[in-house]
């Protein structure tokens, strides 16, 4: 089989390097197109020395092209991996750090509160460039395969705005079935699961072991689990309170809803300090930031070591290519797939991306229907969903009254600010992103002007958040360079979590 497939925003290097070799396992596609694009020609090239490395010593006749004209790249392309971060981790670091000025203590941010509304903003804005262009240059009925955060805000936009049939994906539900069967004292492949819900919030509302439903056992099993009842207190409270396990981390789901990073006082009551993912403040952007540099100043060491192997064996549990080989081979993949509801979930609005089970085959990605949610699991969705709607159609139309009402509807940014705060924060923002929110460009204006005039709400500039731990250095990485290597190199960043502090 011969066809092309390209990455946008290949500089990526941990999605990159494991999605083609989970493409370049299958034997098949001995005899793909490959094709790399990033706006930063310099992580570009290595990322593209390193996978034409790994290729090469796999003894496959590959030749990787690379470009940072984006419409070269996507030239028939017949499918597309979108593995974006638009604004970097210059942007990402004032996702975190001008909402924890007004006491706003997040995680994560790339997903919901104010950080991921504020990256939606940049991301649909140039999503709808990569569509047009994928509309324009791609081969007809092209797919769109979409990594990047905010998943649902940007897979809507795509499929709603974009003319291109967008799938999104995650690996949190594999994570969260492995949890339940540890939890169980089972093996995962012992463990039926149906998971369904929104992205980072789905929920398992059916868990099985030799057809026996386990639902009702699982807040027991963790509550009682050496580990997990440190790491994943919000969590299991979730589970207490709704009846359900949710499939995002401990950390990403305390910033999704109004209890659990409210007051400063009581975070360390619920996060847990022994890995980033349990609920460190800024947590995400350490280890990113930790990554990016690791990888610029050891890459010269990564050419060295071993290539990896494309083996069946070695594959990850990222959906991609097993949806790709499904399509093209006719195996059949069950998989949990971010696509428009269309009734699937029938208690969650028809427009909104929800998350639930798919199949693969040559005759398409075909989704069941699910039925309703839980009561209590679909209240807390569609007050995710009306977010994501209101920051989808803000940054569509550069409405910034929408971007402002969409942060007051946000769980724990109206739980922490008021509506005077919200308003001059959301200003503060288009004043700092100016340069990655053309839609924009006469609202920043505008919020520069207010600012400018001062008599401004006070905030803690110099906050630091309940929970931050400093950015290590390149010396202090170097003293566990396997730890190092695996953050660079692996898009789930708590792949291997410590087990928890006390």
């Amino acid at each position: 089989m011969s066809f092309k497939i390209a990455f946008i925003g290949a500089g990526s290097i941990g999605f990159t390097r494991g999605l083609l070799r989970d493409l370049l396992a299958v034997p098949e596609f001995n005899h793909l197109e490959v094709a790399f694009n990033d706006i930063n020609a310099h992580n570009l090239d290595m990322v593209t020395q390193l996978c034409q490395r790994d290729i090469d010593e796999n003894g496959l006749n590959i030749k990787i092209s690379s470009s940072t004209d984006r419409r070269e790249v996507l030239k028939g392309a017949k499918y597309v991996f979108v593995v974006v971060r638009i604004g970097g981790l210059d942007a990402f670091k004032l996702d975190v750090e001008i909402p924890l000025k007004y006491g706003i203590d997040q995680c994560v941010g790339d997903t919901l509160c104010a950080g991921g509304i504020m990256y939606g903003q940049r991301g649909i804005a140039e999503m709808m460039n990569i569509c047009k262009d994928i509309r324009e240059v791609a081969a007809k009925d092209c797919l769109l395969l979409n990594y990047a955060n905010p998943m649902a805000m940007l897979t809507w936009a795509a499929n709603k705005y974009g003319g291109v049939k967008t799938i999104g994906l995650c690996h949190g539900v594999q994570g969260g079935h492995k949890q339940i069967a540890e939890a169980l004292g089972l093996q995962k492949n012992e463990v039926d699961i149906i998971c369904a819900g929104i992205n980072h919030q789905t929920w398992y509302i059916q868990v099985s072991h030799n057809g026996v439903d386990m639902t009702g056992k699982l807040l027991e099993a963790f509550e009682n689990h050496e580990n997990f009842k440190q790491t994943e207190k919000v969590r299991i409270d979730m589970l207490r309170r709704f009846g359900y396990y949710s499939t995002e981390s401990n950390g990403h789901l305390s910033e999704y809803l109004p209890w659990y990073r409210k007051r400063e006082n009581e975070i360390m009551d619920w996060i847990d300090m022994g890995s980033w993912i349990n609920g460190e403040t800024g947590g995400y952007l350490r280890v990113c930031t930790e990554g990016r540099t690791w990888f610029e100043t050891d890459f010269p060491n990564w050419m060295k070591e071993p290539a990896i192997e494309y083996l069946q064996d070695k594959r990850s549990e990222e959906h991609g290519s097993y949806i790709i080989e499904g399509l093209e081979t006719g195996r059949v993949y069950r998989g949990h797939f971010n696509v428009v509801n269309n009734g699937i979930i029938a208690n969650l609005p028809n427009d909104a991306i929800i998350e639930a089970p798919g199949y693969v085959d040559r005759n398409g990605i075909n989704m069941p229907r699910v039925g309703d949610l839980p009561l209590g699991c679909a209240a807390v969705c569609n007050v995710s969903i009306s977010v994501q709607r209101l920051a989808v159609e803000a940054a569509i139309n550069g409405d910034d009254m929408l971007l402002r009402q969409a942060m007051m509807m946000d769980p724990l940014t109206g739980a922490v600010c008021n509506p005077k705060e919200i308003w001059q924060m959301t200003d503060e923002f288009l004043v700092a992103q100016a340069g990655w929110l053309p839609q924009y460009q006469a609202a920043s204006a505008a919020a520069e002007e207010r600012l400018a005039k001062g008599n401004l709400i006070p905030t803690r500039s110099n906050y630091e958040g309940a929970a931050r731990l400093q950015i290590k250095t390149v010396e202090e990485m170097q003293l566990d360079r396997d730890a190092a290597n695996k953050n660079a190199g692996e898009s789930d960043k708590a792949q291997e979590r410590l087990a928890a502090k006390h």
